[in-house]
């Protein structure tokens, strides 16, 4: 058992300028719904966030969505009723950002833009300060977060991550590799933490 149940996905409310960053975002969205996981998010229905929330829903799959008040006439536009959709709206970005770290189980980062960055940056940076062990992932489309892993690893090779073993995102192009590598790697940390608990 894994105890991998909601996976959080980062990701723009914009489409960018490649269809292939929708077409992959719908893809993950119908692995996490094969894989009877829930997709929790940021609410958002347009772009890259509306994409991935369709690929889930689309397929049978349940969706958690956390937003902000001021963002919901900005990243959301108007739902029907949908028994698979849960929605939290909060009061400010703060809030949403601890509701979905404290509703997923692994965290996964399409391309985006500086919002999707800050997120998955505080994920790892929370990591670093050993707050959690939940799987990280880099979905890198099209090489997108090619730079953003250039500047860690030049950080690191510069003496500023000096906890690097606790911060080792995965790093995936194929949408199809995503999900069973989140559930391996859950699976060993679960298995490192059994190892270490029957030394005590």
């Amino acid at each position: 058992m894994t105890g991998i149940t909601s996976l959080c996905v980062y990701c723009g409310s914009s489409p960018g300028r490649n269809p292939v960053y929708g077409e992959s975002a719908r893809r993950l969205g119908a692995e996490i719904a094969a894989n009877s996981l829930r997709l929790t998010y940021g609410g958002g229905t347009r772009g890259i966030m509306g994409a991935v929330a369709e690929g889930v829903l689309d397929n049978g799959g349940n969706v958690l969505g956390i937003i902000p008040q001021f963002l919901l006439g900005k990243e959301a536009a108007e739902r029907t009723a949908n028994p698979h959709i849960e929605l939290i709206v909060t009061q400010d970005m703060h809030e949403r950002k601890h509701l979905l770290f404290e509703n997923a189980d692994a965290f996964i980062a399409l391309p985006g833009g500086i919002g999707t960055v800050e997120e998955i940056v505080e994920i790892m940076t929370w990591a670093q300060l050993g707050r959690h062990r939940k799987p990280m992932v880099f979905a890198n489309i099209l090489g997108f977060w090619d730079p953003m892993l250039a500047m860690l690893a030049h950080m690191q090779a510069e003496g500023f991550i000096h906890t690097g073993h606790l911060v080792r995102p995965l790093v995936i192009a194929d949408i199809a590799e995503i999900i069973p590598a989140i559930l391996a790697s859950a699976k060993a940390g679960a298995e490192g933490n059994k190892e270490i608990i029957n030394r005590l």
